[in-house]
């Protein structure tokens, strides 16, 4: 019992539900972690692919197996017509607007391209995006309901 004196003791409970904003944040920041990894594999001339689970049914003996396989990381960089390096975010396949009427970052170069995916990613962890991923994850709805 002496080791367990030294330890602070309380009656925390686990909470069972997330709220749907914190949901949302960590569905966009793990996102985001990818394309820094991206981009760092980039830098270092390597490849990055993720493993992701797929689930199939086995048509021999009609059992549900999973498979290990690849995920395809589509980078949100891209090079604009000025020649400089910019940068969409997005939830889905939505692309969000970070200000009225610009959806865009402009980045000198690729050198600086990792310390501001951590900037935004830092930005959506404080909740700084919590209305523009509400309005995307809206029109993302929309789409399914047609």
């Amino acid at each position: 019992m002496a080791t367990l004196s030294t330890l602070k003791l309380s009656t925390v409970v686990k909470p069972t539900h997330m709220p749907a904003v914190q949901v949302r944040r960590n569905k966009l920041v793990k996102r985001l972690w990818e394309q820094i990894e991206l981009a760092k594999a980039q830098e270092a001339g390597t490849q990055f692919a993720p493993i992701k689970l797929r689930s199939y049914v086995d048509k021999e003996t009609g059992f549900r197996r999973q498979v290990e396989s690849t995920k395809r990381v589509k980078p949100w960089w891209f090079t604009a017509d000025n020649g400089k390096l910019a940068m969409n975010v997005r939830y889905g396949a939505r692309v969000i607007e970070l200000a009225k009427g610009k959806s865009s970052i402009e980045i000198g170069s690729t050198d600086q391209l990792v310390h501001t995916l951590e900037l935004i990613k830092q930005a959506v962890e404080a909740g700084e995006l919590d209305a523009q991923i509400e309005a995307a994850a809206i029109k993302l709805r929309e789409g399914f309901g047609k």
